[in-house]
């Protein structure tokens, strides 16, 4: 039976308490990118009572996605998108969700992100993270980004990090790796980094800003 909306609330109040709750519960975070990094970024998320998520991502479920995504064997050929709606709504569902199947680009990322106050970045190709970097940070002065670098093998867990670039710029992972030059991305490294840019999400929501 799923719980009404008030039981649901009323968890999430006793957990982290009704400051964080009105916090996290007003705040709308965009997601670019929704495999292995972003997938686990929004579960996290709508676990921990975000408001509204934006989900973006052009791409479908792939069998090879299975082993670090958070999608199903009954969801391969869906949009990411889509599917992971479906599945973040099992998880928390009074969760505002908005699936976009469209790819970003220069020409249409600021009218997708405009109503974010956090977008996090979780793309595997380095011109679309650089486009999405460059792009929030010189057009959208009112968003904070939280994005990724460095993350792939099976290299220790303990450097992958969260750093602040500058005021509205975080940047998580080893700063490192690359797919080419390890055995490619293992989930349990690549769900450390999602980790470390979900909660980077709830401490800047919550005013817990890094030095």
């Amino acid at each position: 039976m799923i719980p009404s909306k008030k039981e649901w609330t009323d968890a999430l109040i006793a957990r982290h308490g009704a400051t964080l709750h009105k916090q996290f519960s007003s705040a709308t975070v965009a997601i670019c990118g929704l495999g292995g990094l972003g997938s686990n970024i929004a579960v996290a998320l709508a676990r921990a009572g975000i408001g509204k998520l934006l989900l973006i991502d052009f791409d479908r479920v792939d069998i090879t996605n299975l082993h670090r995504q958070q999608y199903k064997a009954n969801q391969i050929g869906s949009y990411k998108a889509n599917a992971l709606a479906e599945n973040l709504l099992e998880i928390a569902p009074y969760t505002e969700l908005q699936a976009v199947t469209t790819k970003i680009t220069e020409e249409n990322f600021a009218r997708l992100l405009k109503d974010a106050d956090i977008v996090c970045e979780a793309f595997d190709d380095a011109e679309c993270k650089a486009m999405i970097v460059n792009g929030v940070l010189e057009q959208l002065p009112q968003c904070y980004l939280v994005a990724a670098s460095g993350m792939a093998g099976i290299d220790t867990p303990n450097t992958i990090k969260t750093r602040k670039v500058t005021k509205r710029f975080y940047l998580c992972g080893d700063e490192v790796s690359d797919v080419a030059n390890s055995i490619g991305l293992v989930a349990p490294r690549v769900m450390l980094c999602a980790a470390h840019q979900a909660h980077t999400v709830l401490r800047i929501l919550a005013g817990k800003y890094e030095v």
